[in-house]
């Protein structure tokens, strides 16, 4: 790789020999040969300080050294993919039947034997169609060429956008470079040796290194040495730095040694990439089928379904657990991780349709076979002949070829297609709504999602935090106080304790543009504190310049545990200082005193602390704000202190400042999480902030809503409080009584997040279990995040540890675009049901028209080459079709299906059982009956090899017709009216549709023999696009809301059994707003006939003189004939004379009596309630009523449909008035409604037309 050395003073081998070695081995070498780091830096011609000089030398260190990138596997070439699709069993099945009756077709029998072997079972053929023969072989054949080269292309379209995912990966990882002297930001493909890179808590060291600088760096390098405990890191003890470890804690800089496949994980990385080649030659010469996935190593605990990790970390088995120790491969037999909820449901499903495709095909090929023997040999008599044996063979063949098509399209082998495309391409789109998924499995995952635990800086807020108020020398401002408010050495102090105790990676850079806000690079609550120092006209880089990074004494990096910082420098005069800045009730526990207003010392004792946190920090952080207290510490020069026991060093501080910090809430978070909600998942916020502001931003997001006292807002000593036993142990039961109300758990470590989303994942109290989302972005909330169904990363904030161990990075850090991901999830699941819902009506009718029409003519309807085209439609061009829908907000109006929620739903399976009812009723009349609608000929009991016929071809051309059709309706799951509801938003489907009608134009019209078409008249085709449109038509009246029924009585007068519980789906409610016209025209007409009883009882009634009033009947409660039935639901023309007197003893039993109040034409009141209709009887005989009206026991009649008082009432849809009775039954004689009113009737007072 280039000369020796290559003009540099070290070779690529001795830096490779370097960094084989450990601890103070390796030290020994760097000091005694290659003096040390500044002898290394100058051997490598950087500067430790400045690092490399701009390009001139770039170039030729990545000649001599080599580029810090780890070439992938080698794709699959096509014809690699091409033989894979040949592996597929049933294919392979069909070949050999091809090749076969190919074979046999070129045998002509002997003249003399000629005519008894044409006769067999279907008469004699002429010689042109035995001629033709051979091109039903080769068709099949030419079909399956077909079948496998639009399998391996898609393949390869796959495997090509999963690589494209690789490479964005790849692309996201940046590293801080010094170069000419300046930190920039660098892609780590970029790197060279001598770059000098910083490194901070969180990171995952991009190349091999030498250490020049550190601060309290710790090392998690097990995933090359299998050691756990975190390696403690000096320039003075262990400088050496490892390519694929983490930093777990500090910071520091080092000079970079080896990249790529030098490094030692790049060398690792190669062993396993050669022995994984190995292993696939293996399994490719075993016939195995690779899917066309890229199986590079995986370094993460989740497998990456067909995409390569972006971190390199060699020796993580790919299911989690370490790798052996100091061995290059992988632990065998290791538990292989879980499919994911849809795959699983796929995978069952796949396996009893394939069972049951397997069974009818064996049925198929066994009942033809004993239908021509028995035709053959005992109905007709025939006897064996030799001579004969070919063309029997033949017969049996073409029978055989019959049973593998039918398990050909009986095997849903689309299903695995259909996930992964429609996988690929919500991964595609997610990118652009800033979800970068890395592992597969976890989009459609993410449509389950019951739970999210999201952090909130950042996620929740918009992380740009600015200093709004502070408590300084004894007084508090509501804003970042002017210089002058300030005693001189109060804000000397505050500056440094500002400047110096911070990353010095964090700055304030001016804006990109003018007005715009200056650049906040680095932590943004540094950048806050910084900003506050520049509003107090002091330059943050000036301070630091006189405290050099390389200067500092020691560092105590902030962490999730201890929440704090501090920093000791020397002071110019003697002895040390230290600075502490963290959250105010921790550091304010630490301090004995506080700066008052002139800038001196005073003691703080205990009261005046806890009045402080009541009167200061709690208002603060009641009002959303993060506190934080900043404090010093000055210490003699002797004796030193012990540096590494911070609880010795850090105590005794004194108080300079408290500020509150603001971190608006992002305005799209509270729509965000409202869209949760109303989709059926809990948002809890799990922040290491004041619980105080904590709740005051959960409000503002909506994650506590206004008022409500019933949810938990604990912190995380109370949270382990109650969850834990005496000993220390998480008990599920006592977790299971606090996470169902938890909805900020504050002041949390990554350990209580972990211990929460466990307890979650593994509680038993609901129905099904819990599918848990988790975002995080620092190093410890690794274990979070793997343990959760879907881990979420921030792009922005997060550390790589935490990238490493997510399975979905949000590159915009943005709580909204977990909304997007849910959203997206669902699609899948949908876009798959829907891919289903297609297949398996397919399925059925295909199955069922070859069987049934092979076992009863002898030959299927559907010829062979004809089942692998309509195979190709349902399988590959539909699952592209359906499986690239794109989502809309709908999918978040309903809650998740749950894991237990069966793949076909009850109103999949009506639509397959309707739509295939349909078609099967279609087909077979065509079947049976076809040559007489028509006026053709019969295609039944054709001879062997007979030229195509009209008839069959009618049958073929209607049945791919009505699979085009039925996929529009298969793009609606839920009953949904508006089959066509944004189809133009995927061009897809409609290049797919138009594609396959046009190609089918072709095979019909064109395709001839080998097809098995013959082409069809304009009429025909008219009538065939007749039939496929039906299938839209039968869509509609199939989709006629079920509730519809429960309206119409049963047999005997009874009631369908209404449907118990919600609806599948929330937005089927709205779905009764939608029915067609003609529903909503006979409830019209209905209507007008009621109206017409109405009149006609009401004026057979006027006679009757008026009555005292009765009491004000109460309100109507649906008592009517119809009650519980929606408006305009009613479809049903009954006759007034059989509705019963109100106070009819033979009603039902449960109902009590209800009189009628007397008429009173001056009453205009609602009518009085009547009780639900008895089953169907004779009119009731008129009863004297005693006490009502007039008197002397004369017999009046009960009102029935209306009384004359509400004759001039309006009639408004849904009035009991329009109640109707019993349906009339057929023969009876139509009403006598006697002569029509005339105009001027005293007895027609007409008020309000009636609607």
């Amino acid at each position: 790789m280039g000369d020796a050395g290559g003009g540099f003073g070290l070779a690529l081998p001795e830096l490779r020999a370097l960094m084989e070695l450990r601890g103070p081995e390796a030290l020994l070498r760097l000091q005694r040969d290659l003096g040390g780091v500044p002898g290394l830096c100058r051997r490598l011609r950087t500067s430790p300080t400045d690092g490399n000089a701009p390009r001139p030398t770039l170039e030729r260190r990545r000649r001599v050294f080599g580029r810090n990138w780890i070439p992938p596997r080698r794709p699959k070439s096509f014809a690699a993919l091409v033989w894979e699709a040949l592996q597929d069993v049933t294919l392979v099945i069909l070949e050999v039947a091809a090749l076969v009756s190919l074979g046999l077709s070129f045998y002509a029998p002997p003249s003399a034997a000629d005519e008894a072997c044409g006769q067999a079972s279907g008469g004699a053929e002429d010689e042109g169609e035995a001629a033709a023969g051979w091109i039903e072989g080769a068709a099949i054949l030419l079909s399956v060429a077909c079948v496998v080269l639009v399998t391996a292309s898609n393949d390869w379209s796959k495997e090509r956008q999963f690589r494209g995912l690789q490479s964005r990966l790849q692309r996201e990882q940046r590293a801080a470079v010094l170069r000419g002297g300046r930190l920039a930001q660098l892609p780590v493909a970029d790197l060279v040796v001598g770059d000098v890179v910083q490194v901070k808590y969180g990171d995952l060291l991009p190349a091999d290194g030498v250490l020049i600088q550190g601060n309290d760096l710790k090392i998690d390098e097990s995933a090359l040495t299998g050691e756990s405990d975190h390696v403690r890191k000096a320039p003075d003890k262990d400088p050496l730095l490892l390519s694929g470890t983490h930093v777990m804690e500090g910071s520091g800089r080092m000079v970079v040694t080896a990249v790529g496949v030098n490094s030692q994980s790049g060398i690792i990385f190669t062993l396993l990439g050669a022995a994984g080649d190995d292993e696939d030659e293996g399994r490719d010469r075993k016939g195995k089928p690779q899917d066309g996935a890229v199986d590079t190593p995986q370094p993460k605990g989740k497998r990456q379904d067909g995409a390569v990790a972006m971190e390199m970390q060699p020796l993580k088995s790919a299911e989690g657990g370490d790798a052996a120790e100091g061995t290059g491969t992988r632990p065998r037999g290791g538990p292989k991780k879980e499919k994911s909820v849809l795959q699983a449901k796929l995978t069952q499903l796949a396996v009893q349709i394939g069972k049951a495709g397997l069974a009818m095909s064996a049925i198929t090929v066994i009942i033809l076979v004993l239908y021509f023997v028995i035709e053959t040999f005992v109905v007709q008599g025939r006897p064996w002949l030799a001579e004969c044996a070919p063309l029997y063979v033949q017969y049996w063949v073409k029978f055989f070829i019959i049973g593998v098509t039918v398990l050909v399209v009986a095997v849903p082998e689309g299903l695995p297609l259909a996930v992964t495309i429609s996988l690929a391409y919500s991964v595609k789109k997610m990118m652009k709504d800033n979800n970068l998924v890395r592992h597969l499995d976890a989009c459609e995952t993410m449509g389950n999602a019951t739970a999210i635990c999201s952090d909130k800086t950042g996620t929740l807020t918009t992380n740009r935090m600015t200093v709004v108020q502070a408590f300084v020398g004894g007084s508090h401002f509501g804003h970042p106080p002017a210089p002058a408010a300030l005693a001189p050495p109060t804000l000397d102090l505050l500056a440094q304790a500002i400047a110096i105790n911070s990353a010095y990676t964090s700055k304030i850079l001016p804006p990109e543009a003018p007005g715009a806000l200056p650049r906040q690079v680095g932590n943004k609550t540094e950048c806050a504190l910084l900003g506050l120092a520049l509003a107090l006209g002091r330059d943050p880089e000036a301070e630091r310049a006189q405290v050099p990074e390389e200067h500092l004494v020691k560092v105590f990096t902030f962490n999730s545990e201890r929440k704090s910082m501090s920093t000791v420098t020397r002071r110019p005069g003697g002895g040390f200082r230290l600075f502490c800045k963290g959250a105010s009730e921790m550091v304010l526990r630490r301090c004995s005193s506080m700066l008052d207003a002139g800038g001196s010392p005073r003691v703080l004792g205990g009261a005046e602390r806890e009045e402080l946190l009541r009167r200061v920090v709690e208002p603060m952080a009641g009002g959303g704000l993060r506190t934080l207290a900043l404090a010093f510490r000055d210490f003699p020069p002797r004796p030193e202190p012990p540096w590494e026991d911070e609880a010795a060093v850090v105590r005794e501080l004194t108080c300079i400042a408290i500020v509150g910090i603001e971190d608006p809430v992002r305005p799209e978070v509270p729509e965000a999480i409202r869209k949760c909600q109303r989709a059926g998942i809990t948002v809890r916020m799990v922040t290491g902030d004041n619980l105080d502001t904590a709740r005051a931003i959960a409000a503002k997001c909506g994650i506590l809503p206004a008022g409500s006292g019933e949810w938990l807002c604990l912190e995380g000593t109370e949270f382990n409080r109650r969850i834990r036993n005496e000993r220390g142990e998480v008990e599920q039961e006592r977790l299971d009584k606090v996470w169902p109300k938890l909805r900020v758990l504050a002041r949390s470590s990554p350990t209580d997040k972990h211990t929460l989303v466990k307890g979650i994942i593994d509680s038993t109290i609901g129905d099904q279990r819990q599918v848990v989302a988790v975002t995080g972005d620092g190093t410890n909330d690794g274990p979070a995040l793997k343990k959760a169904d879907v881990g979420f990363a921030m792009g922005i904030a997060g550390t790589d540890v935490a990238k490493e161990a997510s399975d979905i990075i949000l590159t915009d850090d943005n709580f909204s675009s977990i909304v997007k991901a849910v959203m997206w999830g669902r699609n899948v699941y949908d876009s798959i049901a829907k891919f289903l819902q297609f297949q398996l009506t397919v399925n059925v009718v295909a199955v069922i028209v070859a069987f049934t029409g092979a076992c009863i003519t002898q030959d299927s309807p559907l010829k062979a080459v004809q089942m692998l085209w309509v195979n190709l439609i349902m399988d590959t061009l539909a699952s592209l079709a359906l499986a690239t829908e794109p989502p809309t907000e709908a999918l978040l109006l309903r809650k998740p299906y749950g894991r237990e929620h069966p793949l076909l739903s009850g109103t999949m399976l009506r639509n397959i059982l309707g739509h295939a009812a349909y078609q099967l009723l279609v087909i077979f009349t065509l079947l049976f009956a076809g040559e007489v609608l028509f006026d053709i000929d019969s295609g039944r009991a054709a001879p062997l090899h007979a030229p195509p016929s009209e008839h069959f071809t009618i049958i073929f051309n209607t049945f791919v017709l009505m699979q085009l059709f039925n996929e529009l309706n298969a793009r609606k799951l839920h009953g949904e009216r508006n089959v066509f509801e944004g189809v133009c938003a995927n061009p897809t489907f409609c290049t797919i549709v138009l594609g396959t009608f046009t190609v089918q134009v072709l095979i019909v019209q064109f395709g001839g023999k080998p097809f098995s078409c013959s082409p069809l008249s304009a009429e025909q085709w008219l009538w065939c696009l007749f039939v496929g449109v039906g299938e839209l038509l039968w869509g509609q009246v199939r989709d006629t809301p079920t509730w519809v029924l429960v309206c119409v009585p049963g047999p005997g007068g009874r009631r369908w059994p209404e449907r118990s519980g919600p609806r599948e789906h929330p937005e089927v409610a709205e779905l009764g707003r939608g029915k067609v016209l003609w529903v909503r025209g006979l409830s019209r007409v209905q209507t007008q006939m009621r109206v017409v009883r109405a009149f006609r009882s009401n004026l057979g009634g006027g006679s009757s003189p008026p009555g005292p009033a009765g009491p004000s009947p109460g309100p109507h409660r649906g008592g009517g004939a119809l009650s519980g039935c929606p408006p305009h639901a009613e479809l049903i023309f009954g006759d007034t004379r059989d509705i019963p007197l109100i106070d009819d003893t033979d009603a039902e039993s449960e109902a009590p009596p209800i009189r009628a109040p007397p008429p009173n034409r001056n009453n205009n009141h609602g009518a009085p309630p009547r009780p639900p209709l008895p089953p169907p009887r004779a009119p009731p005989q008129p009863r004297d009523l005693p006490g009502r009206g007039g008197g002397g026991g004369r017999p009046k009649i009960l009102p029935r449909l209306g009384t004359p008082s509400r004759i001039g009432d309006p009639l408004q849809i849904g009035d009991p008035l329009l109640g109707l009775g019993t349906p009339p039954q057929i023969g009876d004689p139509p009403p006598d409604w006697g002569p029509p009113p005339q105009i001027g009737d005293p007895h027609l007072k007409l008020g309000t037309p009636p609607l």
